[in-house]
Parts: C-alpha cells; sequence; structure tokens
C-alpha cells in the first residue's frame, strides 16, 4: 500500500512538471519581457525602455506601439 502511495505521488510530479514546461514552452519570449517590465515601476522601468527605444532607433525600426 505504501509504495503504490509513493508511485502515484511521483507519477502526480512527473505529470506536474511536464504541464508546467509545455506551458511554459508556449509563451512568447517578448510578452514575457513586456509583462515583467510592466511590473516595474515607471521610475525602474525608464531605463530599460530607454535602451530598447534606442537599439530601434539604431536599427531604423518605428515602435507603432508606444507604451
Amino acid at each position: 500500500m505504501l509504495i503504490a502511495i509513493i508511485v502515484a505521488i511521483v507519477v502526480v510530479l512527473v505529470l506536474v512538471i511536464v504541464v508546467a514546461r509545455v506551458v511554459r514552452g508556449r509563451q512568447d519570449p517578448v510578452d514575457s519581457f513586456r509583462r515583467q517590465i510592466d511590473a516595474l515601476s515607471p521610475e525602474a522601468r525608464r531605463p530599460t525602455i530607454d535602451q530598447v527605444r534606442d537599439a530601434a532607433e539604431d536599427s531604423g525600426e518605428t515602435d507603432a506601439d508606444d507604451s
């Protein structure tokens, strides 16, 4: 009986890990970056946004979605 419980716990843990990796793998890195930046205060995010804006200007891209 104890072995069956241990096996069941291991199976559940493996399933949770597999599902977490599948879900995490589907996320867009840009969306993840934007969520992290949005979580920062305006003062904390300003240097990062300035770096992204400067990089876009250097590459000739324009930001149509100016947040």
